[in-house]
């Protein structure tokens, strides 16, 4: 028998409970904060303000008629009604630290072919940053193709 009421495992990002359009505003939410570099301060700001998503989701309520004229109307209300869940929050934070890991992998593959094109440039193309050749990169680069799982043919 547990003192905690309710579930305290952590929720799976890929497997939620939540339904589909929630789920594509927190994972639209999440994306845009990665692209913007705000996944460190999102998740500290998230962290910090964890137990109060269902004071936060009726504040929301309360600010809908201001908001409307801002927003697309149906992602907000999504938004309301995931924030209404307690596990909405934990799950928006495991999806931002997954784009971010990502990111990160992209840029660290970006630098690495950077690093190997500049071997060619002049010295006052890689020093003093003159006359620098526009760089196309290639889009394996960017997005490398999903390797699939290989099956076991003994099984």
């Amino acid at each position: 028998m547990s003192i905690f009421k309710g579930n305290v495992d952590i929720p799976d990002p890929d497997n939620t409970s939540l339904p589909a359009e929630e789920e594509a505003v927190l994972d639209k939410l999440a994306k845009k904060a990665v692209e913007r570099g705000m996944a460190v301060p999102a998740i500290l700001f998230l962290e910090s303000v964890k137990p109060l998503n269902f004071i936060a989701s009726q504040v929301m309520v309360f600010f809908e008629p201001v908001i409307q004229t801002i927003f697309n109307f149906k992602d907000y209300n999504n938004l309301r009604s995931a924030l209404e869940k307690r596990e909405s929050v934990e799950i928006l934070l495991l999806k931002i630290e997954k784009f971010d890991a990502v990111a990160l992998e992209r840029d660290k593959r970006v630098k690495r072919y950077m690093k190997g094109i500049k071997k060619d440039w002049a010295w006052y193309q890689k020093y003093l940053g003159l006359f620098r050749p526009r760089v196309k990169i290639p889009d394996e680069i960017i997005d490398p193709p999903q390797e699939t799982p290989k099956r076991d043919p003994s099984k």
